[in-house]
């Protein structure tokens, strides 16, 4: 194999000459000029091929060039005399594979046709960035974790009972042992690690059978969930806005690129600064209403009532202590404040939505129980979870976050499917 030189990586060789392996993504011809962008990976070069300065062979080979055909490139590295980028002066050219015609157009495609080929899709400049947009994110929770005392720890993904709802499971036939379950959350599980390991984290794919439609669901999707021992409501909510600030920090560092392909507005994520706001459930529903939302004081907050609840602050907004009737059996009971869960749904402003979900849990053994039998659940399928209160029980708290939305929100793309490779919806699994 030749020896290549990332795109990303030619600002150090000004002046020589290098070789590249890409593709052609696009390409024009100006009489004795060629114009090639290509694309390979860590980047995207404009490669000019001048005929007379090539061999005969080199400008043959260019003429049988289409859109997505793979080349070696080799060139000098010139900087651009107008903008901050590099392009190469052809001086060989090797076709790898000459692509037949490519079915993704320069023209507008529907999302059905995009979806049906998002193979394909992946290999635009805006796919390209939102991608490594959500390499940072992820990289980024990896590294709050680790500088900060947690041992990652792996949850099954096969389950035999539910975190949350029943109703929202995909049901897996299990051997002898009757029906699996594909997993809602790994929180429940690292539960258990806590008391081993003090805090925790894990992050991996997770499912909901709910039948959403909406813009900022899947059926498939990545979650981090982190549990901490001794740690009350305040304390998650703090770890929670330090991890959010270090993945903000980290996307403007590396992905400033990929953002202006994005034509994302960075100043939005620039002005997002520590202090998140903090309002009880009761608050925001009485907010919301006197800016014109139907919500009663019981309810759930809709998609747009996050979008109205943010668009005042320009910031995260903690929405804490709600209803215990519409929160998970888990949550603790806030003493100061009767019928309410100390927990918190951090919302993320310019309408995307709740982007994470955490809660004091209830460290209780009765009380868990009781909350066990109430909502009809199995104690023999929950007695393991019981018994983390039986053996040692001690405060503790965590939380999870959707990769998928995290990532909508740093890119600022209008639906969730353009955030993960291959989406998984009600109505899609092709490809």
């Amino acid at each position: 194999m030749k020896t290549l030189t990332p795109v990303a990586k030619l600002g150090e060789f000004v002046g020589s000459e290098v070789t590249l392996g890409g593709w052609v993504y696009n390409f024009r011809s100006s009489g004795s000029i060629m114009f090639l962008q290509i694309r390979d990976g860590s980047g995207f070069v404009q490669a000019i091929l001048n005929k007379q300065d090539a061999d005969d062979a080199v400008w043959e080979a260019a003429q049988t060039i289409t859109l997505e055909t793979s080349v070696y490139v080799t060139g000098v590295v010139a900087k651009h005399p107008k903008k901050e980028e590099y392009e190469l002066q052809v001086r060989g050219l090797e076709i790898v594979s000459v692509a037949q015609e490519y079915p993704i157009g320069k023209k507008e495609h529907g999302p059905d046709f995009l979806m049906e080929n998002r193979h394909l899709w992946l290999r635009a400049p805006s796919q390209w960035a939102i991608q490594r947009v959500r390499n940072t994110v992820i990289n980024a929770i990896y590294e709050y974790f680790n500088s900060n005392g947690f041992t990652k720890i792996d949850s099954p993904i096969l389950t035999p009972n539910a975190c949350e709802g029943t109703t929202t499971l995909f049901e897996v036939p299990y051997f002898e042992e009757g029906t699996a379950y594909l997993s809602q959350s790994g929180q429940l599980y690292i539960e258990a690690a806590i008391m081993s390991l003090g805090k925790v984290f894990d992050f991996g794919p997770v499912f909901r059978a709910e039948k959403s439609k909406t813009r900022r669901h899947l059926t498939e999707f990545w979650m981090m969930d982190a549990e901490m021992a001794f740690h009350d409501q305040k304390m998650n909510m703090e770890v929670q806005e330090a991890m959010v600030m270090h993945i903000i920090t980290r996307v403007l560092e590396l992905n400033r690129p990929e953002l202006a392909i994005l034509e994302r507005d960075v100043t939005a994520l620039e002005r997002i600064k520590t202090g998140f706001v903090r309002m009880t459930h009761a608050e925001a529903v009485k907010y919301l209403q006197a800016h014109g939302s139907d919500i009663k004081e019981d309810e759930d907050l809709g998609n747009d009532d996050e979008t109205l609840l943010t668009k005042e602050f320009g910031q995260p907004v903690f929405v804490t202590n709600w209803p215990a009737h519409i929160k998970a059996f888990y949550m603790k009971p806030d003493p100061t404040n009767p019928g309410t869960v100390l927990c918190a749904d951090l919302v993320a402003p310019d309408g995307y939505g709740e982007i994470i979900g955490g809660s004091q849990r209830e460290d209780d053994y009765e009380t868990l129980k009781s909350k066990i039998e109430y909502e009809g659940l199995s104690l023999e399928a929950f007695q393991w979870y019981l018994d983390l209160r039986k053996y040692g029980s001690v405060p503790h708290a965590g939380f999870g976050i959707g990769l998928e939305r995290m990532v909508a929100w740093m890119t600022g793309v209008h639906h969730i499917r353009e955030t993960i490779p291959f989406p998984r919806t009600i109505s899609r699994i092709y490809p």
